[in-house]
């Protein structure tokens, strides 16, 4: 069973700064990937552009950039291209059925509040040793930061909402903990219910 977790990082001010420039890249590859597959298709004759295309083309926008671009975790930058791969594949799955299909959007800073990290060791990686009850998560551009508790992960998602920033875990192999039972019965018998 996959669950996940999430506990608050305690970033410096700096560090929160630097987030914040993680998020906005972040963003703006999704948002560029997603006007060339709407360039592809209305000007260059219906052509549909995949992950596997725009995934090889990183490379060269982060040697074109790199004090944005270049800074951050190559896999971190795949997972943004996947998502955006998986928004197209969910819309085509809803045209095909008849469903309202949804076209992906276009995202604003603000609205953009997640970056994943596929897998532990690959541009994130948790300290294995705690300092108390505080351990630390180094993330490629800000550094290490402070968080409160860890479990083994799967892959590693920072999360901003409103003003404070969590670490997400997804941990595979988790296993599942039966509630207690309490003698307690809930719910209605409809077929007892006299009118």
């Amino acid at each position: 069973m996959i669950r996940a977790y999430k506990f608050l990082l305690r970033p410096t001010v700096r560090q929160r700064q630097a987030l914040g420039e993680m998020l906005r890249d972040h963003c703006s590859l999704y948002n560029g990937a997603l006007q060339e597959r709407r360039d592809a298709y209305r000007h260059a004759s219906r052509t549909s552009v995949k992950y596997g295309q725009q995934s090889a083309q990183l490379k060269e926008i982060r040697a074109f950039d790199p004090e944005c671009q270049g800074r951050w975790s190559f896999s971190s930058q795949q997972a943004t291209s996947r998502r955006l791969d998986k928004a197209f594949q969910a819309f085509f799955r809803r045209v095909k059925a008849g469903d309202k299909p949804g076209y992906p959007r276009f995202r604003g800073a603000s609205w953009f509040d997640t970056v994943d990290f596929p897998k532990d060791g690959d541009g994130c990686q948790r300290d294995s040793t705690p300092h108390g009850p505080v351990t630390r998560v180094r993330l490629q551009g800000v550094g290490h930061v402070c968080v409160y508790q860890h479990r083994p992960a799967k892959t590693i998602s920072v999360k901003r909402e409103g003003k404070q920033w969590y670490v997400v875990l997804a941990c595979d192999n988790v296993p599942a903990e039966p509630l207690a039972a309490t003698g307690a019965v809930t719910g209605i018998d409809r077929a007892s219910r006299t009118s």
